[in-house]
């Protein structure tokens, strides 16, 4: 048998088992789900390690094929304004399963099962859960990290998950230095200040870039004037449940033995102590991030 004739017998046989199979997956799906089900929404194996088999060496062809179909099926349910997409984690999976490293099923599959309906899934969990697979698939590709701790960060509001997942990233060679900055952000988030005074320390220690190392900076003077109020908020409050009034100025409480001295924050600017108890630094703009977050 020559050459051509090997390969005409092989795509047929290849053609009749993906027919002998989505036929196969067409009654099934009628029996389970009770209704009569188009062909569009169940021409699709539920196994991508099944179709992976049959494909005979043709995986990374079927899943080009898989992924146009995922794609096309988001679109036209997108522009459907459809509130539910039951195949598209399935489509998505199937084609990871059949090319593990097409980077723009994790990417933008992501994005698609993130977004509530009806411009996505809103399967959160879902998409984190097919970014991870994507990195175990390809673990020194570094943007899959930060789909993930975005994902986490904004559509499951999982701070602690974001922060570990860009503080992973950060460390895979030739990631960004916002990674690292991303990663204290998240420690700002879920209110670890000991966490993101570590991170940020990191990041200023680490990077080379000007803008990056006065953000560092920025953040971490931000921290500490934010903790040096919390600290006088509760000498205040100690003097007031002493006394039955608040201080009129730092002497008071020097007086009182609640202080030393006068406090001064970062820069060296006495703390202001206003009306009723209120303590603000002397120039908010050098600032830009005290109170962002309030720390436990």
């Amino acid at each position: 048998m020559n050459r051509n004739a090997k390969r005409t017998l092989l795509t047929t046989f290849l053609l009749a088992a993906l027919l002998a199979s989505s036929v196969l997956c067409l009654r099934q799906a009628q029996a389970e789900r009770g209704r009569e089900a188009t062909l569009q929404e169940v021409l699709y194996l539920p196994s991508g390690k099944v179709l992976k088999r049959l494909s005979l060496g043709y995986s990374s062809l079927l899943a080009d094929i898989y992924w146009t179909r995922a794609v096309q099926y988001f679109g036209s349910r997108h522009v459907a304004q459809a509130t539910h997409y039951e195949l598209l984690y399935p489509l998505l999976d199937i084609t990871s399963d059949l090319d593990p490293h097409i980077i723009a099923v994790y990417e933008y599959g992501s994005i698609f099962l993130s977004q509530p309906p009806p411009n996505g899934a809103g399967q959160p969990d879902k998409a984190a859960a097919l970014v991870e697979k994507g990195i175990r698939e390809n673990p020194e590709y570094w943007r899959l990290y930060f789909t993930l701790g975005f994902i986490h960060y904004i559509d499951r509001q999982d701070y602690q998950a974001a922060q570990q997942a860009f503080d992973k990233g950060s460390k895979i060679p030739g990631a960004l230095s916002w990674m690292k900055v991303m990663a204290a952000r998240m420690a700002e988030r879920r209110k670890d200040v000991n966490t993101a005074i570590l991170l940020w320390t990191g990041v200023l220690d680490n990077t080379r870039d000007k803008d990056v190392k006065k953000t560092a900076i920025s953040h971490l003077e931000s921290i500490r004037a934010d903790l040096d109020i919390m600290e006088l908020d509760r000498r205040v409050n100690a003097y007031h449940d002493r006394t039955g009034t608040y201080p009129a100025n730092w002497e008071d409480l020097i007086r009182a033995g609640l202080l030393q001295g006068i406090p001064a924050d970062p820069h060296g600017e006495p703390y202001k102590l206003l009306l009723n108890g209120v303590i603000s630094v002397q120039d908010p703009k050098q600032f830009p991030f005290l109170n962002e977050w309030r720390y436990q």
